[in-house]
């Protein structure tokens, strides 16, 4: 395709004015070129990709090259197919500038190294989302498009100099970002980037070092900064590439996952590991919450997640007396000191189960310097040593084998116990932690659980290691084998085949990579960067669960603390720096540009009984539609009628879990709908969903979903 045979724009009648060939025949001229380019760059990357898969596959360090680069490709070319023109946000015309400069998802060069689109990640592109009139960041003009169905269905002028209204269409007052909101909503997050405002912008943008709080109210784009920000630092800052840790987003609940699931790779970005906290530990799954107010308190503590150290230390104490081991008639004796050496072998940091490997190899080399009988081969004296059943089972009882859960499970099982690993409890706490059940695992213990794994490691790594130290060793028997057959062949022992005599030629005929080993842990981490939304919730165990994860201290965290559910009193500088973070920094986000001023009206009233300071942002809309009150008997005609009227977008009933989702239709707890927006919100009996802040939050959050009505329904 050369050229393109359809209009890229698709503008309806009462938009004539916009159509006139003085004001789009430049965009239709440069979209033909983008169409072109862009077939051709679907051409070249797939070429590519398949040159790739038919290539040989490789062993060690040259197969990961060539799964990274496949990896790469396929991306890419996702990303190329997923989009066509609409690839392109908009323009923008510099005051010395005489062509326009063309913004897009990313950025797209043709032949002749025209560029086509910039990467709107690029600092040449921060223009089109940072300018204002108050501060032109030297634009005379600027246009966002609307694209529906590939096609552009309107598009708005923006201009700052007086030089900049040659060759735009009539300036109207809605612009591409007010015609945005007013869409109706879907069961995915809209794409939004080509409607990023400044204030948002300038926070996607900033710098990754530290931890950067964005604090804001509901409606004011928090989640889109954080899906925006998380794509940006992977473009920006070679620090936090995909081989340099990457990125880890973590969100409240799953339907919020669901929820913004095609941003990411809408902009271009499908290697980000995405979560909640539940997902970060395997107990998450079927974890109840905390019954008892008081345990959870307990338990959230970062001191508490503290003690898991100590109650793994219990288990390292070496042996205070000596023992003979008898090799092949030898005796050899090992004293306290020399447990004492060994247990000092595993290097700082690598987890209890794993440094038994370490503490067993360096008794066996204490052993083998003390033994002065026949010389007996390495992998010999070892079988030999694990057949003595008092130096294995003396090893066993000072340093033995744990699990994760049955270490946590006795902190709640034995009193004694968990008084030594956390002193500071006072004896009642001591009592009110102890249930029957240790390992009916609650949300408050999943920080101790991720702690007692961390530090304990697997506790099969062990035996998954000896096992791979005898595949390796008969892998290398049988190349050693193959080798000899070759040279047996070679009749005068000349030439390149006497190289298969180099044992480091043995060695890397021996594929390690390819034998059998346990399956990554995608979210173990270390991550260069993670990215935090609704973190107001988190508690300080679990931002344990996070840091473990991000020894550089490089975050986002995003959040409201008037929408923490069990109230924020403190400001983020206190709360994180007692969880752990060292440089923190803070920008605010005021602007409500979702939320209509009728629905604030009544909302704001609800959070500031119980929190006069919240930071309740300013809407910059209004609507016209009021708040409906009604009975809950209406439930069913509220929902019936607004589905019969609106023929798309969506809708949610909060609070009543008898109520049946339908399409379009959802039907969510309070807890669950944070984060989300629907342009019709039910609030089915908002006065049970709890009482003090709690309960005032969650009817905030769940009034402030809705973009477009609230209906509120009582039982009385």
């Amino acid at each position: 395709m050369n050229t393109l045979t359809t209009s890229a724009f698709d503008l309806p009648g009462r938009l004539a004015a916009k159509a006139d060939p003085a004001l789009i025949a430049g965009d239709e001229q440069h979209f033909a070129a983008v169409a072109a380019c862009l077939q051709q760059a679907i051409a070249d990357v797939s070429e590519r990709l398949e040159a790739q898969l038919r290539a040989p596959g490789g062993v060690g360090r040259a197969a990961m090259d060539r799964d990274v680069e496949v990896h790469r490709l396929t991306g890419r070319l996702r990303t190329l197919r997923r989009h066509g023109l609409d690839l392109c946000l908009g323009r923008m015309v510099g005051v010395d500038d005489a062509e326009p400069v063309y913004v897009g998802r990313l950025g797209l060069t043709d032949s002749t190294g025209r560029r086509l689109l910039i990467d709107w990640r690029s600092p040449a592109a921060e223009p089109f989302f940072g300018a204002t009139h108050a501060d032109p960041m030297g634009l005379a003009s600027r246009r966002r498009y609307r694209w529906i169905g590939g096609r552009i269905s309107d598009y708005w002028d923006e201009v700052f100099t007086a030089d900049g209204f040659a060759g735009h269409a009539a300036l109207d007052d809605q612009s591409a970002f007010i015609a945005g909101l007013n869409s109706s909503r879907s069961p995915r997050m809209r794409d939004v980037l080509g409607t990023i405002q400044a204030d948002q912008d300038a926070i996607i943008r900033a710098g990754s070092r530290g931890a950067l709080v964005v604090d804001g109210g509901p409606g004011t784009g928090k989640t889109v900064v954080a899906l925006h920000r998380t794509a940006y630092l992977l473009y920006a800052d070679p620090r936090l590439g995909h081989r340099r840790g990457g990125v880890l987003f973590v969100g409240p609940h799953r339907p919020y996952l669901a929820y913004v699931a095609d941003v990411l790779p809408s902009l271009g970005e499908e290697g980000v590991q995405t979560c909640t906290l539940r997902d970060l530990v395997a107990e998450g799954a079927g974890a109840a919450a905390e019954a008892d107010p008081e345990v959870a308190r307990l338990k959230s503590s970062a001191r508490m997640v503290k003690a898991i150290e100590t109650a793994v230390r219990f288990y390292e104490e070496p042996p205070a007396e000596g023992l003979t081991v008898t090799v092949d008639w030898t005796d050899v004796r090992l004293t306290a000191d020399d447990w004492a050496e060994a247990f000092e072998a595993p290097e700082p940091g690598t987890p209890h189960n794993e440094a038994r490997d370490q503490i067993w190899e360096k008794l066996v080399a204490i052993v083998r310097d003390r033994y002065d009988g026949d010389d007996i081969p390495p992998e010999q004296f070892r079988r030999t040593l694990r057949q003595d059943k008092e130096l294995v089972g003396t090893l066993n009882r000072a340093w033995p084998l744990l699990e994760a859960a049955d270490l946590v499970s006795d902190l709640w099982s034995v009193p004694a116990y968990l008084r030594m690993c956390a002193p500071w409890l006072g004896p009642d706490e001591v009592r009110r932690l102890q249930r029957a059940d240790a390992q009916a695992w609650t949300v408050s213990d999943l920080p101790l659980l991720d702690a007692a794994r961390h530090r304990l490691g697997d506790p099969t790594a062990e035996a998954r290691e000896r096992r791979r130290r005898a595949s390796v060793a008969a892998e290398r028997a049988r190349m050693a084998r193959v080798i000899d057959d070759v040279l047996a062949a070679d009749d005068d022992g000349e030439g390149a085949v006497t190289m298969l005599l180099g044992q480091d030629l043995k060695d890397t005929l021996v594929d390690e990579a390819a034998l059998p080993g346990a399956e990554p842990d995608l979210l173990a981490g270390p991550f260069a960067h993670i990215v935090v939304d609704e973190a107001q919730e988190l508690t300080d165990a679990e931002w344990q669960m996070l840091l473990l994860r991000c020894p550089s201290r490089s975050f986002t965290i995003v959040g409201d603390r008037a929408q923490a559910r069990h109230g924020f009193t403190e400001s983020w500088r206190e709360r994180l720096g007692r969880a752990g973070f060292g440089r923190i920094d803070q920008a605010s986000l005021t602007v409500n540009y979702r939320t209509p001023e009728e629905i604030m009206a009544e909302a704001e009233p609800v959070i500031r009984a119980v929190l006069p300071d919240a930071n309740v942002p300013a809407s910059i809309r209004s609507n016209g539609v009021p708040v409906v009150h009604g009975s809950v008997s209406d439930l069913r005609a509220v929902v019936d009628g607004w589905l019969a009227t609106h023929a798309d977008g969506t809708a949610c009933v909060i609070g009543d879990p008898a109520f049946r989702a339908v399409p379009r239709v959802r039907s969510l707890p309070p807890e669950l709908c944070k984060g989300l927006e629907f342009d019709l919100v039910v609030l089915v009996d908002p006065q049970k969903f709890g009482e003090g802040v709690e309960g005032a939050v969650d009817r905030y959050v769940a009034m402030t979903r809705a973009t477009r009505q609230l209906v509120v329904l009582t039982s009385c």
